[in-house]
This record gives C-alpha cells, sequence and structure tokens, in this order.
C-alpha cells in the first residue's frame, strides 16, 4: 500500500499519519477474520444494547447492582464501536491509513473506556459486599446517590487518565516508518514508533497499567474475600446459593478482563510479540465484550425476564 504518511517540517521529516499492518497476504484468511469479527461485533451490540434497555426500562431492575450493569454493557458499546469499525476497513481494503489526529481519537477513546471498566469492575464488586456482608445498611450507604458518584468516578477516572496518556504520547515526535504493527492504536505498537528514547514514556504506561489495574483487581480481591468469609458463616444454604450465585457471573467477567489485560499490558517488554499482541487484542477488544451480556443474561433470571419483554415474549 502506497501511503504518503510523512511531511517536511523545518527540523525534519514528521509522521501526519500512519498504516494499520495487514493482518494476512492471503484474501481468504482476511475474509474470514473479518466475517468472525464483524459477528462478534453485530452480537456484542446487540446484547450490550438490549441489557442496557432493559435495565432502563424495567423499574424492577432500578437497583445499585443494575445500575452498574447498566453502565457497564454502555462501555462495552464504546469499547468496541471505537476500535472494530476500523479493524474491519482495515481487513478487506486497502484503506488501512489513519491520519495522526484519527489515532489519537481512537486511542483517547479506546483507554477511555478500557480505564473505566476496570474502576467500575471494582464498584460493582464494592456493591456486592455491601449487598452481602452489611444487608442492614445496604439501602442507606448503596443509595441512588451513592451509585451515580460512584460511577461518575470511574468515567471521570477514565477521561483523566486516557487524556493524560494520549497527550504524553503523542506530544513524542514521530519521524518513521508509520506502519503500526497492530489492528489499532494501541499504546504500546504506537510508542514503538516514536523517534528518540521512549523509555520514559514505556515507564509512564506501565505505571498507569499497575495503578489503573492491579489497584481495582485488589479492591476486587478483597471485596470477594469478605464475602466469602460472610457465606461461610451462614446458616442457610438457600443464602449461600443466592449469595454466590449474584457474585459468580460478575467473578467470571473480571477473570476476562482482567485477565487479558494484566497479560498484555503487565508483561516485560522483553516477552511482548506482535503476533501474540494481535491475538490478545482480538480477544479483549472482540470476545469479552460479546461474552459479558451472555454470561449477565444466562445465569441471571431478573434479566432474562426483562429481556424477554422487550423482544415481546411471554416469561414461562
Amino acid at each position: 500500500m502506497n501511503l504518503n504518511c510523512s511531511l517536511w517540517q523545518g527540523n525534519g521529516i514528521s509522521v501526519k499519519c500512519f498504516a494499520f499492518a495487514k493482518f494476512s497476504e492471503v484474501t481468504e484468511e482476511c475474509f474470514l477474520l473479518f466475517t468472525f469479527i464483524l459477528l462478534m461485533f453485530l452480537a456484542s451490540l446487540t446484547g450490550n444494547a438490549l441489557i442496557a434497555l432493559a435495565i432502563w426500562t424495567s423499574p424492577v431492575l432500578h437497583t445499585p447492582m443494575y445500575f452498574f450493569l447498566a453502565n457497564l454493557s454502555l462501555l462495552e458499546v464504546g469499547y468496541t464501536c471505537s476500535v472494530i469499525p476500523k479493524m474491519l476497513q482495515s481487513l478487506v481494503s486497502e484503506a488501512r491509513g489513519i491520519s495522526w489526529e484519527g489515532c489519537a481519537t481512537q486511542m483517547f477513546f479506546f483507554t477511555l473506556f478500557g480505564i473505566s471498566e476496570c474502576c467500575l469492575l471494582a464498584a460493582m464488586a464494592f456493591d456486592r459486599y455491601m449487598a452481602i456482608c452489611s444487608p442492614l445498611h445496604y439501602p442507606v450507604r448503596m443509595s441512588r446517590g451513592v451509585c451515580a458518584h460512584l460511577a461518575m468516578v470511574s468515567w471521570g477516572v477514565g477521561c483523566m487518565v486516557s487524556l493524560g496518556q494520549t497527550n504524553y504520547i503523542f506530544s513524542l515526535d514521530f519521524c518513521g516508518p508509520c506502519e503500526i504493527d497492530h489492528f489499532f492504536c494501541d499504546l504500546p505498537p504506537i510508542l514503538a514508533l516514536a523517534c528518540g528514547d521512549t523509555s520514559h514514556n514505556e515507564a509512564a504506561v506501565f505505571v498507569v497499567a499497575i495503578l489503573c489495574i492491579s489497584s481495582p483487581f485488589l479492591l476486587i480481591v478483597v471485596s470477594y474475600g469478605r464475602i466469602l468469609g460472610a457465606v461461610r458463616v451462614m446458616s442457610s444454604p438457600e443464602g449461600r446459593h443466592k449469595a454466590l450465585s449474584t457474585c459468580s457471573s460478575h467473578l467470571l467477567v473480571v477473570t476476562l478482563f482482567y485477565g487479558s489485560a494484566s497479560v498484555t499490558y503487565l508483561r516485560p517488554k522483553t516477552s511482548h510479540s506482535p503476533g501474540m499482541d494481535k491475538i490478545l487484542s482480538l480477544f479483549y477488544t472482540v470476545v469479552t465484550s460479546t461474552l459479558n451480556p451472555i454470561i449477565y443474561s444466562l445465569r441471571n433470571k431478573e434479566v432474562k425476564a426483562a429481556l424477554w419483554r422487550i423482544l415481546g415474549r411471554k416469561k414461562f
């Protein structure tokens, strides 16, 4: 692909656009991957949109747990829409280029939704902790105002971190090459294209990843440690089963999301390889966002009932 990505300026050559790497020279392989990603993308959009709609239109689901679930679904919609459409275009078209501004915008929104989801999953774990370990104080401590503040903090932290990281990376000089060895404008592959010493930027990205991935995950671990302690002393088998069933879906989502994010961003630089990074990117941008609505809808009777009502079906 002939793409003029460089521009002469007073201090030398400056990159004004980028180009995504081609997945394969075999057309059939690109088409198969395009079909797979497109189907997963449509399933993710449909599933997450239906869950958010079901929660907002069903008064019985206007509780803290489902409020956070609706926010999670909206985050997943934004997360996939910020990356996958351009990824699909690059798979079946020679128009694999993206402008400097477009790349920065994609990185900002991808990081915004990703960091916000880390924080929101921690808030959801805290909500389950309060519901199971302090049920008498739960209506007060997890009031509508408290839940709204927790959601706003999650979105706010994501916005601030994303703005800082994007500005920090795109303040660097890019003098070529301009081909991104990836499917989208993720932080590590863009840093690899920057000129000069980027060790400080790489260290900053790693520190932010530790703070924004490990810290919420630690809060989740502490919350579920307390929950397991409370469940062990419950005398009623029905109570233990209900408590564990309300947490199982969230735990599965946390495992999928944090597992893929940790492997991607917390690995040593020496263990990174373009092929593995691409496979991991497909997993945490396509697969997890598709599985989340399936996990929550299949394991939650209230959500299934609300979805049946939206689809015009009677609940048996």
